[in-house]
């Protein structure tokens, strides 16, 4: 059986150093963030990027999205959460 998008949310979430959640929620503007800095994007802490800049980053940044340019800026979706799983080496148990 395949890992739930929560799985894999949580699976991220506890390789960034961030915590698991009981409930199903989107990534919060810290948790994005954490998931930059493992991904070695860069985010300016002055600037604050947006939740949807980031989302894009994180997209071009695993290969989802060619460009930055062209990602998209809408919450990840389950094969997105795959390629994030996968970039920041976040073990995924179904």
């Amino acid at each position: 059986m395949s890992p739930t998008v929560h799985e894999i949310q949580n699976a991220i979430r506890e390789t960034t150093g961030r915590f698991e959640r009981e409930v199903d929620a989107s990534f919060t503007k810290e948790e994005l963030q954490a998931i930059c800095a493992a991904l070695g994007v860069a985010v300016d802490d002055a600037e604050r990027p947006s939740t949807t800049q980031m989302r894009r980053r994180i997209r071009a940044a695993v290969g989802v999205a060619e460009s930055l340019e062209a990602a998209d800026g809408s919450t990840f979706r389950k094969a997105d959460l795959q390629a994030i799983a996968d970039a920041v080496g976040a073990s995924v148990e179904s």
